[in-house]
């Protein structure tokens, strides 16, 4: 399934949280022992261990988990390219603390003091992604495997459930409580979807994260929702010419685009070029052709350029 232009482009807060999440993982491994980073009732109330706590949130406990975790990270770096880094930082910090503190009233429940209940990792932030993955992110292709009926976001689940039962019913609560938190997060608690961190922290991850593998330096990268539009006066200037009348392209298919990262004024603005046919949108896209330049304003470029739309 796309996930949108391939490296952190336009995500520099998932970046670092990718970043750290396997700095942090590789460290517990060198020192002997992430599967001991689990948290059970002893190291919440009998003796509280801040460190361990805040480590649990970032290093998993085994490769495979880790794997899958930061692939699962990896692609849903399309949810901060959709609303930017400003509002994904409070996602995060919301699904991280909310499911924390589930996860801590289930321990509370449990009180079995013998073994470690909860397996570590970024649980509650990857399968609060789920939520936004459910009811935001359309199907763009089925398939049929033997009767049984596939999207191309069937991929995304099944990876989700490897990570869910990775440790059993170490890996499934903390899951749950993920789901939790993502769920409420979706209910816009408290407004908590309005709520949003300084425009700074915009450029402050990205002094943090590495650059990204395959971006040659100075090269204009496509632009999240809300943010200024790169090389402007010639992308007023290429898309000035009267269109035909249409009517407004489906929020769905203006979403699909988004999630394949580019703005959504363009993505609109392409589909009103195609009549609302996502489909010649998706066929004009050519990785090869807007691998650099503007690539917001080759989506519209392409499209009006084929044959039987109206320049």
């Amino acid at each position: 399934m796309n996930g949108g232009p391939s490296g952190f482009n336009n995500a520099p807060v998932t970046k670092t949280f990718v970043i750290a999440s396997s700095i942090f993982t590789i460290f517990s491994g060198i020192k002997g022992g992430p599967d001991k980073l689990g948290l059970s009732y002893q190291d919440i109330f009998r003796n509280p261990r801040l460190w361990k706590l805040i480590l649990s949130v970032f290093a998993f406990s085994s490769t495979p988990e880790m794997m899958f975790g930061l692939c699962l990270l990896y692609y849903f770096r399309v949810f901060e390219r959709q609303i930017g880094s400003s509002k994904y930082l409070v996602f995060i910090l919301f699904s991280v603390i909310v499911s924390l503190l589930f996860e801590v009233f289930a321990v509370a429940l449990l009180k079995d003091p013998s073994a470690n209940l909860l397996t570590s990792g970024p649980y509650g932030l990857i399968f609060a992604s789920f939520v936004p993955f459910y009811f935001d992110i359309p199907v763009s292709t089925q398939f049929h495997v033997y009767s049984i009926h596939f999207s191309d976001k069937s991929f995304i689940y099944l990876a989700g459930v490897q990570l869910l039962l990775s440790s059993w019913k170490r890996s499934i609560l903390p899951g749950i409580c993920g789901i939790l938190a993502g769920s409420l997060y979706r209910l816009n608690l408290f407004g908590i979807r309005k709520a949003k961190f300084p425009e700074f922290t915009g450029s402050f991850f990205p002094r943090l994260s590495w650059p990204s593998m395959g971006s040659p330096r100075g090269a204009t990268t496509r632009n999240v929702t809300g943010s200024a539009p790169s090389h402007a006066g010639r992308h007023v200037e290429r898309i000035s010419a009267p269109m035909a009348p249409s009517t407004e392209p489906p929020q769905d298919a203006i979403a699909t685009l988004v999630s394949m990262g580019f703005d959504r004024s363009s993505a609109r603005q392409a589909l009103v070029q195609s009549r609302n046919d996502i489909n010649i949108v998706k066929w004009e896209i050519n990785p090869s052709i807007v691998r650099q330049g503007d690539q917001s304003d080759e989506l519209i470029l392409m499209t009006r350029s084929r044959p039987g739309n109206s320049s």
